[in-house]
């Protein structure tokens, strides 16, 4: 009995990767609980488990009086000196009790504890050891799905994936392969629970870490990462050695190490962008393929104003606003994209505006306020409206007229014209 019980806790100890002291603390605290469950809380007993022999011992303690009250703690000194000739009043007295006379209920409850115990000992060792790979790829078997989404085997224990955390299209059915990244790990009552992800941006960030020497080693750092899972992203990296491209370090030979990234997340199509402190020059790299003509810098207002070739302005926005989207996601800017002829027509009525307001001596704010917001608005407008809206005397009016008939474009056009119409 004592053999089998030594060959048990190292089988578990080995099979489950549990701790061996752990196990035998278990046991013993599980057996102390079956002696309390079956004698009561007031017995005074010490189990501990035997090296030597193998088998877990308990000692019942009593103390020694001359009437005996409660015979569960304590022994009279005439039945105690038959034990032991020099035992004095008031002293303890330890008698091992037979871990088999605990009868078969205790022992069953005995067996439950343990069973228990060591579930949870485990469940507790494999919260520690999943709540440190966090952020980690982890390769598993699709086993069932649930309402939350598709649970997976990891070997040990069990990952969800759940459906917002998967590349939106993808199918999978039970017994596939997949990877993931593991993004977070709970505490649960039925044990940890490993949460992973296939469309999490870091899940990219891992895959070229994996497949990129110089990401791993720290050369090239990954700055950000902007996904639209399954079709498209931005990775933005910056070379820490002068002699590493690090578009051409992500990117591999030929294309080998982007294709083994593209090829596990079944075609995403990935742009390898390179960072810069400048948020201008980011924003160019950002918006690749199209080519931007300028940008203008609104930091009050985090905002990026960007024109480009009216014949680049598709490529700029992307299918769906995709392109834009993402640029905007990874540089943590909003992003206002405007053609080259319509970026040129909004600043020349912005500086017309400008200088009727100088003319007029009034403030352009006071302009727009008033919803004059163009040279039109304000040729439209009627003496009586810009009297009401603006303050203006009769001989201001006539002024801002003039200014505006002299700055309006339609007025210069329609001069020529008339001359053509006297000839």
């Amino acid at each position: 009995m004592s053999q089998d019980l030594k060959k048990a806790i190292e089988q578990i100890s080995k099979d489950r990767g549990l701790d061996r002291n752990m196990l035998i603390s278990t046991l013993e605290d599980a057996v102390r609980t079956s002696v309390t469950r079956k004698y009561g809380d007031s017995l005074d007993v010490e189990v501990h488990y035997s090296e030597e022999t193998g088998e877990i011992e308990v000692f019942q303690f009593k103390f020694v009086v001359e009437k005996v009250e409660d015979p569960l703690t304590q022994i009279s000194l005439e039945d105690a000196r038959q034990h032991d000739s020099s035992i004095q009043l008031d002293d303890e007295m330890g008698f091992r009790l037979r871990v088999e006379d605990l009868g078969r209920i205790a022992a069953q409850s005995a067996k439950q504890v343990i069973i228990q115990r060591m579930r949870d000992a485990e469940q507790e060792q494999i919260y520690e050891e999943y709540k440190d790979r966090v952020g980690e790829i982890v390769s598993g078997m699709i086993q069932r799905r649930d309402k939350g989404g598709w649970v997976i085997n990891l070997g040990r224990t069990e990952a969800l994936l759940p459906r917002e955390e998967q590349i939106p299209r993808e199918h999978y059915k039970r017994n596939d392969r997949i990877q993931a990244l593991i993004i977070e790990v709970r505490r649960e009552g039925r044990g940890p629970q490993v949460i992973i992800s296939r469309a999490h941006r870091d899940y990219m960030a891992a895959l070229f870490r994996r497949e990129v020497p110089e990401v791993d080693d720290g050369s090239v750092q990954i700055m950000g990462v902007a996904r639209d899972p399954g079709s498209r992203a931005k990775v933005a990296v910056l070379s820490r050695e002068h002699d590493i491209d690090p578009v051409g370090a992500c990117v591999g030979v030929r294309g080998s190490r982007i294709q083994n990234v593209v090829q596990e997340l079944h075609g995403e199509r990935i742009d390898i962008v390179v960072w810069n402190a400048d948020i201008a020059t980011y924003a160019r790299n950002a918006l690749t393929p199209a080519v931007v003509s300028r940008i203008v810098v609104d930091e009050s207002s985090n905002l990026l104003e960007v024109s480009v070739p009216d014949d680049q302005l598709t490529n700029a926005i992307g299918r769906k606003g995709q392109n834009v989207k993402l640029a905007a996601r990874l540089l943590g800017w909003k992003i206002d994209i405007f053609s080259e002829s319509k970026y040129n027509e909004a600043n020349a009525s912005g500086r017309g505006l400008e200088q009727v307001a100088s003319v007029a001596e009034l403030p352009v704010d006071r302009l727009t306020a008033a919803g004059f917001r163009s040279l039109d608005a304000l040729k439209q407008a009627t003496d009586a409206e810009l009297a009401e809206k603006l303050e203006l005397s009769e001989a201001r009016i006539a002024d801002l007229r003039a200014a505006v008939n002299f700055l309006s474009p339609s007025s210069e056009a329609s001069e020529p014209e008339q001359q053509r119409e006297d000839d």
